[in-house]
């Protein structure tokens, strides 16, 4: 970065907080997805003046500004394609307040987001969304990208618990948009668009999300099943029978054979899927809720169902399903995660098409996810320095997302646009809405500073490239 530049960034923040050093720059190019980008210079600002006057600086001499949080993205969102400035958010971690009486949190972007889960249960209080990384993803960068995690089944997703925000627009202004209150509809909901914009609107430097009463009691049941099809069925029909679990999660054998091979936990090696179904809500309806989830699971054909007698169990079951990653990252050195998401009818159709994917290429394709809401996570293990091998992902990873869109579904449900999925997002969007939103961009962000390379294809882009 040019020197006249740097002495403009000294007038407002201290050298110490400006990284410059090639092993520091390098720390910063690169998230929990693929790719490597190398940013100019790394700030780490305290507050939101400081980010106000980064922003103006690069609408005045026409450099990228990257907002990066704990870089735990799966989809390249932080990623400095262009170079530029990386902000890293992690120092605007002070602010962390639970109001018990209106039933809120305001919060800092730096806050790691399992702090707030434990700050609100202290109180009695619960914040639902919670995806996997919650113990080490901060709450600015799952508002950005809207990730949920297992539980948006029975209480929807991120962008229903935000209802304010203090954000720094991409040409430098702070504003408010929202406010404490539920009910708002005063103008343009700008809250909603911010949220999950994957930081191409808005850098988002204080926010108000909305907590529910901590359910009363809660039960888990381990179903496993011979046959994935068998599975699915169990699903639609604990839907249709009137249970709405908190969370209902799938993982299939391929995944039940990683974990057991990473730490053994128990689990049927001999099955093709399990499910893991928790309830939540009052002592009484769990009991009966649970009691439906297992009738219906043994009508369904599944050679094992437990019910998890106590917490002890209950976090032995969770254990299985939150080991998934950590055990398919030991099965080879590269690891593409996707999110495509279809309608829950479709998931039996869904998952016999990534069979289908995974003996085309002859790829290490393991699936798990949000059953419940038809969020799958297809995950390929591959080695990046195999050229072959990454042309074959590349294709499977295009055949993925088009078999997702002709089932009635999305590109992603939680992981964001970012890098990896902009190749396909007129397929699923049409060209006018497309160009819909590139409008919106353009308003917003007219020297195109914030966040670019993201969500939007570049010219002529149709497939994702990870060689």
């Amino acid at each position: 970065m040019e020197r006249h530049i740097l002495h403009e960034i000294e007038t407002f923040i201290p050298r110490e907080r400006m990284l410059l050093d090639l092993a520091d720059r390098y720390s910063y190019s690169f998230d929990a997805s693929f790719g490597e980008y190398l940013p100019e210079i790394v700030i780490q600002p305290k507050n939101a003046e400081e980010i106000c006057g980064l922003v103006k600086l690069a609408n005045k001499y026409r450099f990228p500004v990257y907002p990066r949080g704990a870089a735990t993205s799966l989809s390249g969102g932080p990623l400095p394609v262009e170079g530029g400035m990386v902000v890293d958010m992690s120092r605007l971690n002070k602010k962390l307040v639970i109001d018990r009486e209106n039933l809120l949190a305001i919060v800092s972007p730096g806050v790691i987001t399992g702090d707030i889960h434990r700050k609100a249960e202290e109180v009695g209080l619960f914040y639902p969304p919670d995806p996997s990384s919650s113990n080490v993803c901060t709450i600015g960068g799952n508002l950005l990208e809207n990730a949920s995690g297992p539980k948006g089944l029975k209480y929807g997703t991120t962008k229903e618990y935000v209802i304010g925000l203090e954000v720094v627009t991409p040409t430098g202004e702070l504003i408010r948009t929202g406010g404490k209150t539920v009910k708002n509809v005063t103008g343009y909901d700008l809250t909603r668009l911010i949220v999950g914009s994957e930081g191409t609107l808005g850098i988002v430097t204080e926010a108000i999300i909305r907590l529910i009463p901590k359910p009363q009691a809660k039960k888990t049941l381990l179903a496993a099943f011979n046959r994935f099809i068998d599975s699915g069925h169990a699903i639609t029909k604990i839907l249709s029978a009137g249970v709405l679990p908190a969370a209902l999660e799938i993982m299939d054998e391929y995944c039940i054979r990683a974990v057991e091979n990473y730490q053994p936990s128990g689990l049927p090696l001999d099955a093709e899927a399990i499910l893991i179904i928790e309830v939540d809500g009052h002592p009484a309806a769990v009991d009966d809720e649970i009691r439906k989830c297992e009738e219906i699971c043994l009508a369904q054909q599944a050679m094992v169902v437990k019910v998890a007698a106590n917490k002890s169990e209950q976090d032995e079951i969770w254990k299985a399903r939150k080991m998934v990653s950590p055990a398919i990252a030991q099965m080879g050195p590269t690891k593409i995660s996707e999110d495509a998401t279809v309608p829950r009818d479709q998931i039996p159709a869904m998952m016999d098409k990534l069979k289908q994917i995974r003996q085309k290429y002859q790829l290490n394709l393991v699936v798990f996810g949000h059953a419940g809401d038809g969020n799958l996570h297809p995950n390929i293990i591959a080695d990046k320095r195999n050229l072959d091998e990454m042309k074959r992902v590349e294709d499977a990873v295009s055949e993925i997302f088009e078999a997702a869109v002709a089932l009635g579904g999305t590109l992603s449900g939680e992981h964001g646009i970012g890098l990896l999925k902009a190749p396909y997002m007129e397929m699923e969007l049409g060209k006018e809405c497309l160009a819909m939103m590139k409008q919106i961009k353009q308003a917003w962000d007219p020297n195109h500073i914030l966040n670019p390379g993201k969500i939007f294809p570049q010219p002529s882009q149709t497939k994702v490239v990870l060689t």
